[in-house]
């Protein structure tokens, strides 16, 4: 059963829905569709950003099927997921575009209320409002939890919906707000990166890279940068048909061991006789010792036929 993925904000996951509307059920549905959705949260404008195999869902763990998790069961059968209302349409859009124009005022009042309660860690990066008006949204980020109880009684008592604070990574705040990088070009995050991954410090170890500095390889967010995951699958790739550092490879010119393997180029550097000496690694170039004396690199004289 093919469903369809839904995303309300950029700071929001993507939930599940059924590839049908109940208002319109004739409509098509493609990829970057605005539609109208009911949730336990009210009604709400999402985009379509893809679809997914139920089947193959049923043996991953539990998908949350709301906005938030502390207020919404979970989706553990195909009956929890739900047909959409109806593609959004001009009176939809117009009501959102109303909507973003009290942005500005909800925001300068956030930041008035957080140094009213002394919460200056707060840093507020984005709104999100349902579209029916019953449910706003603060998304902000912190370098601690915050106790921000009586923030939100305040929050719910001038505006009179429903509110929830969310705190997100910075990584998060970078793809919403965007900048330019070291590069010169906008963000990846925030111009074409559907979902940030995870970026591992052992990439700047499989890259060499580590004669740069963390200033060089951290973005704007102060993280790691996301492209260091880019050309990661084919250094690993190449690392795995590499020899490994200490490896006793065997040349024409003597036994040497590796002491640095540099993956990209497909090169390792040799210690032989106490002389380090730079090698390409290609197949039948260099011998693990395994051939039984039957290699070129072991008979300058054998020739592959």
């Amino acid at each position: 059963m093919r469903v369809v993925k839904v995303k309300f904000h950029e700071a929001d996951k993507e939930y599940f829905f059924l590839p049908e509307f109940s208002e319109k059920p004739d409509s098509r549905l493609e990829v970057g569709d605005r539609v109208i959705v009911e949730t336990t949260l009210g009604q709400d404008l999402g985009q379509v950003t893809g679809w997914d195999d139920w089947q193959a869902r049923e043996t991953a763990p539990s998908v949350k099927t709301k906005k938030n998790s502390e207020e919404s069961g979970q989706q553990s059968k195909l009956s929890d997921v739900k047909p959409m209302l109806r593609k959004a349409t001009k009176e939809d859009l117009a009501q959102r575009q109303a909507q973003l124009k009290k942005y500005p005022h909800y925001k300068k009042e956030f930041k008035f209320l957080v140094d009213k309660y002394n919460l200056s860690d707060m840093k507020l990066v984005d709104i999100n409002q349902s579209l029916d008006g019953n449910h706003l949204t603060f998304y902000f980020i912190a370098s601690s939890r915050i106790d921000f109880r009586e923030l939100v009684k305040e929050l719910a008592k001038n505006y009179r919906q429903k509110i929830r604070l969310q705190q997100i990574g910075v990584r998060d705040a970078a793809k919403i707000t965007g900048d330019v990088g070291s590069c010169g070009l906008p963000l990846c995050c925030h111009s074409w990166l559907a979902a940030i991954g995870n970026v591992s410090p052992d990439f700047i170890k499989d890259q060499e890279l580590m004669h740069r500095g963390a200033d060089r390889l951290s973005g704007v967010c102060g993280r790691l940068k996301c492209c260091l995951r880019f050309e990661e699958e084919n250094y690993k790739y190449n690392l795995d048909n590499l020899p490994k550092e200490g490896d006793i490879i065997r040349t024409k010119a003597g036994e040497g061991r590796v002491r640095a393997v540099h993956a990209l180029n497909h090169l390792v550097d040799l210690d032989i006789d106490g002389v380090i000496v730079r090698y390409p690694y290609l197949e039948g170039n260099l011998c693990h010792g395994h051939c039984h004396g039957e290699c070129q690199s072991c008979h300058p004289s054998k020739k592959e036929k």
